[in-house]
């Protein structure tokens, strides 16, 4: 129970000048002498579905032990803070994404189905469709209508860049967006089948933080902020120092850290906004890093300011697109003592079944699992009413393939992490018996979010 002497509203948004300003759960916003499960700390759930193509390199990511998660594998250890929040699942079978009978090439264009696990409609035209919504959209319907925004979805590579050619008869679309929305009494001219719709994954983080914390400015303004260096916090000051004064140190503190975090992450937005100017290969939007390892901090940070605020409880992350050739760059780390630059992405993947060629690829599969791992890290850091902002999510990490060098779809590698609101076990390793329990089955009990 809570008791405290002021009682805020808890979707109080703080306004200036083209800006609006959601706040994290603080104390005050509790009614004195409430039960917790009564009032606005009741804890909400969260939802992240992430896609990385690819697969990751056979027998470096699957535990030795069933069971207990007792060791990380090589390309896990990035998690070692959170093991206990987690559940690696082994052996299954990403179905949905192998080619149709008779054909061969056409899994390269279907990242579509991972939070669907139907095959997709194969066309290259405008009647594209995975036939009904992805995981991702049902759960934002039953959780997410009463958020400023019901989902969030982002990408870390330009869905319009050369780094993939959609064939095969498949329409772009299938490897642009990994979340589908569903439309109502719309089918195929002629026939019964159900229409979907994808959602654009957004790639740049300015547009991303405006989206959260700038709703109602024009572009004008925004463009005009960014050029003076101004925070979208002073905009709110006066607000914002009035609301300090009637809190308790505790909610003061909290405040303080929330618009701290806020400040820190636009001093980074101007930077890339900056650097990006001075790329003479290629003219990227403003706001985009060009280091990938900042672009996809930069969107988990800004997933979990979201969160906190409860502007948004599910957001889906495109890690990269199908046939990317992207290579990345190993900050030096705990995991990465040396730092380094990985080959390319697609060309990885085709190890060759060599001990040398898969260990390189579990390079790069150690590094992008270890952006999540830092993503979680920090959810677990952040206090959510009884508990923390990771004991109220899942989160989803997966990909479409098992052993890439052969284009198989089994033993296809999957992570849980987070505790669900108490729905979801960790420190644990499942194992499947291979084709027998598909990636489908793994959607049905994730959609199962109580509100």
């Amino acid at each position: 129970m809570f008791i405290t002497k002021r009682h805020i509203p808890r979707r109080t948004i703080l306004k200036g000048a083209g800006a609006a300003l959601a706040l994290p759960l603080l104390e005050a916003m509790v009614p004195a002498r409430t039960l917790l499960a009564q009032t606005v700390a009741s804890p909400k759930p969260r939802f992240v579905g992430i896609f990385f193509p690819h697969g990751m390199g056979p027998g470096h990511w699957v535990p030795k032990n069933v069971g207990a998660l007792t060791e990380l594998p090589y390309t896990l250890e990035g998690f070692k803070n959170v093991k206990e929040n987690m559940v690696v699942l082994s052996g299954l079978w990403s179905k949905s994404a192998e080619p149709p009978e008779g054909t061969t090439g056409s899994d390269h264009w279907v990242a579509a189905a991972f939070l669907t696990a139907n095959k997709p409609r194969k066309t290259a035209g405008s009647d594209s469709t995975v036939y009904e919504p992805t995981i991702d959209q049902l759960i934002a319907q039953k959780i997410g209508q009463d958020n400023l925004l019901p989902s969030l979805q982002l990408a870390c590579e330009d869905p319009n860049s050369s780094s993939s050619n959609c064939g095969e008869g498949y329409s772009c679309s299938y490897t642009n967006s990994i979340s589908w929305v569903g439309l109502p009494d719309s089918h195929l001219p002629g026939d019964t089948i159900p229409r979907t719709s994808p959602l654009p994954m957004e790639l740049n983080p300015q547009v991303v933080f405006e989206r959260l914390f700038g709703s109602g400015a024009t572009p004008a303004q925004r463009a005009q902020r960014l050029s003076q260096s101004r925070s979208i916090l002073d905009s709110v000051r006066d607000e914002l120092s009035g609301l300090k004064g009637g809190l308790g140190a505790s909610d003061k503190r909290t405040v303080d850290q929330y618009t701290d975090e806020i400040r820190e992450i636009e001093r980074r937005l101007q930077i890339a906004a900056k650097a990006s100017t001075n790329v003479p290969e290629m003219a990227l939007p403003s706001g985009i890093p060009e280091s990938f390892d900042d672009h996809i901090k930069l969107h988990f940070d800004l997933t979990a300011l979201a969160f906190q605020a409860d502007i948004t409880r599910v957001m889906t992350l495109l890690g990269g697109r199908d046939l990317t050739g992207r290579a990345f760059t190993y900050p030096k780390s705990e995991l990465f003592p040396d730092g380094g630059v990985s080959p390319s992405w697609h060309g990885a993947s085709h190890h060759g079944d060599t001990a040398d060629g898969i260990k390189r690829f579990a390079d790069l599969n150690r590094y992008h699992t270890s952006t999540m791992a830092r993503f979680a890290e920090k959810l677990k850091a952040t206090p959510d009413g009884d508990g923390t902002l990771l004991d109220h999510s899942l989160i989803l990490y997966g990909t479409n393939m098992g052993n890439s060098n052969q284009h198989q779809h089994y033993d296809v590698a999957h992570l849980l992490v987070g505790g669900a609101n108490g729905q979801l076990k960790g420190g644990r390793h499942l194992a499947y018996e291979r084709k027998t329990v598909t990636t489908g089955n793994l959607l049905l009990h994730s959609g199962h979010v109580r509100d």
